[in-house]
């Protein structure tokens, strides 16, 4: 018996050293390779790389290369997939955007946003969506009669806004001011809303109470990253906001059955009584060119200025989906930035 122990155990040891050496041979690749393709995701237990090893030993490395081909591979297509979709990502001209999936109307889902959605900048006439919001939460508002002033029209002629050419003496209803000031982007409408609208014995009183109101509003919508100190997005210094904020405002106005009529116009006409007596007929073109370029455009408003660039509040509705994006600081390409944006998140 003694004299056939030793040799066994001779035997046994050099089986060991020959795995050893295997396995270590093996190890190189397994760290960087095979191993972690076998299991994508996952940290291998000792118990599992024990396995892996003894099989690499007995003959069946071949069949672990090709159990963990099939792995690899869906890796590598799921890597090629994911870099396809970030390379189809909308290539547009300002960091400043964001899109959003409006669902049903009640729900937000973020689609894409660019490098700074999140930066405070001016928003020029794209203010006017939340003047349009405050004047709306006053649906016994809607019929109440306005005579425009002689102050909105010399308003108008010293900032150089934009105008819905209304005339001194002509009375409309609050409706009626609502379109010229979304289709047309009046400033003129706007100060006409925000003068009669707001509380104060003076005009000054009554306009600052209703841009408080709008400050109010973007509070309670959670803009945190907006503030307003107009009503027409003619700057004090202090009137911005963000592309994702502007985005959210965006959607909840498009709630307002009002708001989401009014801004879908491409045209719109409009008649008032005159001082003169007579009627006066008003004909108001939408500033929002996406809604003749874009097809399932719905609205929402433009803005321009100097410091503020190109600005776009835009929403457009295909296969039952919504979707509502932002663009702040662009060029003249908005719209076709827009179209971009809108493509891609339908697409995904």
């Amino acid at each position: 018996m003694g004299s056939h122990a030793r040799p066994n155990r001779i035997h046994r040891t050099g089986v060991r050293i020959a795995m050893v050496a295997l396995v270590g041979a093996a190890l190189p690749i397994g760290a960087g390779g095979l191993a972690e393709a076998a299991t994508p995701g996952a940290t291998h237990s000792a118990d599992e790389n024990g396995r892996q090893g003894s099989e690499a030993t007995t003959g069946h490395q071949g069949t672990q290369q090709q159990s963990q081909a099939a792995p690899a591979a869906q890796r590598v297509a799921r890597s090629k997939a994911a870099d396809a979709k970030d390379q189809a990502a909308p290539r547009i001209n300002t960091d400043h955007a964001f899109l959003l999936d409006a669902r049903d109307g009640s729900q937000q889902r973020e689609l894409w946003s660019g490098a700074k959605a999140d930066e405070s900048v001016p928003m020029a006439s794209t203010t006017k969506i939340m003047t349009a919001l405050v004047v709306l939460k006053h649906p016994e508002w809607l019929n109440r009669q306005i005579t425009v002033k002689q102050e909105y029209r010399d308003y108008v002629q010293k900032v150089g806004g934009s105008t819905a050419d209304l005339q001194t003496g002509d009375t409309l209803s609050v409706q009626q001011l609502l379109h010229a000031m979304l289709i047309p982007s009046g400033d003129d409408a706007a100060m006409a809303l925000a003068d009669n609208l707001g509380s104060g014995d003076s005009q000054e009183a009554r306009i600052a109470d209703f841009v408080s109101r709008m400050n109010a509003e973007a509070r309670q919508l959670g803009m945190t990253g907006t503030n307003f100190d107009s009503f027409d997005g003619i700057s004090q210094g202090n009137n911005h906001s963000t592309a994702r904020d502007l985005a959210k405002l965006g959607q909840r106005a498009m709630l307002q059955p009002m708001f989401a009529d009014i801004v879908k116009n491409k045209q719109f006409k409009a008649q008032a009584p005159a001082a003169n007596g007579h009627l006066r007929y008003y004909t108001w073109d939408n500033t929002n060119k996406l809604l003749t370029s874009y097809d399932g455009a719905l609205g929402i408003k433009t803005g321009s200025g100097p410091e503020d660039g190109y600005c776009l509040v835009f929403a457009a509705k295909r296969d039952n989906r919504t979707l509502v994006g932002a663009i702040l600081k662009d060029d003249q390409g908005r719209f076709d930035d827009a179209a971009k944006m809108l493509d891609w998140g339908f697409a995904h």
